[in-house]
Order: structure tokens, then sequence, then C-alpha cells
């Protein structure tokens, strides 16, 4: 259990901590894994053993005052976020923008109030690509406007994927593409960090989507030139 669960959860903790911190210095960073959403300081949940999220926050927002003073959590695994929801309950330095698969786990409500922009899909038609995409965009804008975010933590679960054993969502390979361009996207146009997550995702398919959007990700915004050259981190 040790060995083969614990230390490579922990490892992934480190990476998305760390992966934080470059995206302070780079303008953005990757963490091939973490998105530990359903932990909490008391406890995990789901697949979820440690709190990663909730440490890039504290970690932050103590660290680097000067420059972090808000940060939002853009959420889009299938499933609602609820471990660091409960951590940072009413905090006003934190605003969550969570799209969840409302009839599957964890269904916690104590958690959804929380949730400072919830966008609960509720109905077939809104766990696909038609509709999805364009909810996901018009929410994140006016968030954005709202609330004027200094560090975006990304959330980027691949278990909305159609066939996915546990999401149960209808999207394609291809919105999973545009999905993280638009997040990266309203990051970079308001000149905000960015750090990406991976989470959840339970089907083999799941790595090469993700690779593909990654590379996606570099070719459109040049991550790899310039001041925006940062690091992908692995454990």
């Amino acid at each position: 259990m040790k060995k083969k669960v614990l230390e490579p959860m922990l490892l992934q903790t480190g990476g998305s901590v760390l992966a934080a911190e470059l995206a302070l210095e780079y303008g953005w960073g990757i963490n091939l894994g973490g998105g530990f959403h359903h932990a909490h300081h008391d406890g995990g949940g789901g697949f979820c053993v440690y709190a990663d999220i909730t440490l890039m926050v504290e970690k932050i927002l103590s660290k680097y005052p000067d420059q972090v003073s808000r940060v939002m959590i853009v959420d889009l695994d299938a499933h609602q976020g609820n471990g660091y929801e409960r951590d940072l309950a009413h905090n006003n330095k934190i605003h969550i923008v969570d799209a969840f698969n409302v009839h599957i786990y964890p269904q916690d409500n104590d958690a959804f109030s929380s949730i400072t922009t919830p966008i609960p899909l509720t109905s077939p038609e809104l766990k696909q690509d038609d509709k999805y995409l364009p909810l996901i965009q018009s929410n994140l804008f006016q968030s954005f406007h709202k609330f004027h975010p200094q560090f975006i933590i990304y959330n980027a679960g691949t278990d909305c994927l159609e066939g996915d054993p546990l999401g149960a969502m209808n999207l394609s390979a291809e919105a999973i593409l545009k999905r993280d361009e638009i997040v990266f996207r309203m990051a970079f146009d308001h000149g905000v960090p960015i750090v990406m997550l991976l989470s959840g995702g339970y089907q083999k398919k799941n790595a090469e989507i993700i690779s593909a959007s990654i590379l996606n990700l570099i070719s459109k915004f040049g991550l790899l030139e310039g001041r925006r050259k940062s690091v992908i981190t692995s454990h």
C-alpha cells in the first residue's frame, strides 16, 4: 500500500505544489498527476488521499502575498471537488468554478454551498460537446470579470470523456482539447498564471488525449518559447 499507492500520491502532491510555484514564475505549469479534489484536511475521499489543491492554495497565499491575494479554482473533472471546497469554505480570497455531473459521487450538499460559480450538469444535453463548451466558456467569462483572479488552479479531469465508467458524461476527445484551450486562453488573455492538474480519468485512451491536449496548448500558446517556458512536472 505504501509503496504502490501512498508514496506515488505523495510525490504527485509535491508535484502540484512545485508546478504552482513554477506557474507563478513563468506564467504556466502542468503537473502530470495530482488534482486530488476529494481529499481534505481531515482525510481522503474517492481515490484521493492527500489534499494537494488545498495545499497549493495555502502555499501560494502564504508564501507570495505580494503577488497573489485572489485564487480561482476551475474544476472541470466530472465529479464535484468536495474536498478542497470543504477546506476553503466561504474564503473571500478563493473563487471556485465547479462543473460536475450531479448524478454521481460525491453529491456533497454541504460542500456545494462553498462553490462560488456552480455549474451542475443535470441533463444529458449538458454533458455533450455542443451544450457543454459554451456553458463553460460563458461561466468562466463571468467569473473572471467578477472576481479578477491573480492565480488559477485548473483541475482538468478527463473522466468526462464518453465511455468513462465513473464520469458518466459524453464529451468527445476534440471537446477536451477545446475545453483546455478555453481555460488557458482565458488565463493568458487576462495575464493570469495558471497551473493544470490532471485529476480523474479511467480509460486507456485518456493518456493519449491528455498528451494531445498538452501538445495543442504548447502549439497554440507558445508555451515553450521565451518567458512562457516553464516546466511540466512528473513524479
